[in-house]
């Protein structure tokens, strides 16, 4: 049963494999931002993947892709034959990026002007209403954005994880990361959130939690500072999950 539920929904004939090697050095391409090379050390986007078991070919939705840290190595990792779909909301889309001096949406264009990148659709569209096809995702990126759907209405936070669940594929894949909270604290005002519940919110979701990774765990955080703190030098303490929708939902 669990290697039914593992089949990428793609097709398992031929070798979907990362090519790791050529990804190590995309990362150092010279037109790549350098504010998003200094950020591959904490977030170490190809162990994730890896784990996530993203694969070329995947049609692949990069959930609030903000300036387009992950749309970059996202796309590059599906290759030709797959696709990214880069997701902003049309609110989120005039936030100002990293440095501050353009919006997030201008940031992204930038990246992918200056990358080539062809397999990458921008969709500028709210997170619940995008207008893809039921069942067409291979596989979802959602990064550090959970957290702020949960603390503002647990109801809202649901609602998100059961429209992914409507757009993946039976067999697909949902990488969930997010800054964790402890029990107790105002996890809202830190923008963080609890594991058990992110935990009780796929239970009810649909999706199977497949595996979770301590990948991302940092000991030296102690949950007790918001994320944007300097303190926390963009290091806080995250969970990494792996999400799977089953084949016969």
């Amino acid at each position: 049963m669990l290697l039914l539920i593992s089949a990428p929904s793609f097709g398992v004939q031929a070798d979907h494999s990362l090519n790791t090697e050529a990804l190590q050095q995309a990362l150092l391409a010279p037109e790549r931002d350098v504010a998003d090379r200094i950020r591959d050390a904490a977030r170490q986007p190809l162990a994730v993947l890896e784990f996530l078991e993203l694969r070329q070919g995947m049609q692949v939705l990069d959930l609030y892709a903000a300036n387009g840290y992950y749309t970059y190595i996202l796309a590059t990792a599906v290759g030709p034959e797959g696709t990214v779909f880069a997701q902003n909301s049309p609110q989120a889309a005039s936030f100002e990026d990293n440095i501050g001096e353009r919006s997030q949406s201008q940031a992204l264009a930038s990246m992918l002007n200056a990358t080539g990148l062809e397999n990458v659709r921008p969709l500028l569209k709210p997170s619940t209403a995008l207008g893809l096809p039921a069942d067409s995702i291979d596989f979802v990126l959602v990064s550090q954005i959970l957290h702020d759907y949960l603390n503002a209405n647990t109801g809202r936070a649901l609602q998100l994880l059961q429209s992914l669940y409507e757009l993946v594929t039976p067999g697909g894949i949902v990488g969930l990361i997010d800054h964790v909270g402890l029990e107790g604290l105002d996890n809202s005002r830190m923008h963080r959130m609890t594991i058990e519940s992110a935990r009780a919110l796929i239970a009810e979701s649909g999706f199977i939690l497949e595996e979770e990774s301590p990948l991302l765990h940092n000991p030296r955080d102690t949950h007790r500072r918001s994320i944007f703190d300097p303190m926390l030098n963009r290091q806080s303490d995250q969970f990494l999950f792996r999400l799977r929708k089953p084949l016969n939902p």
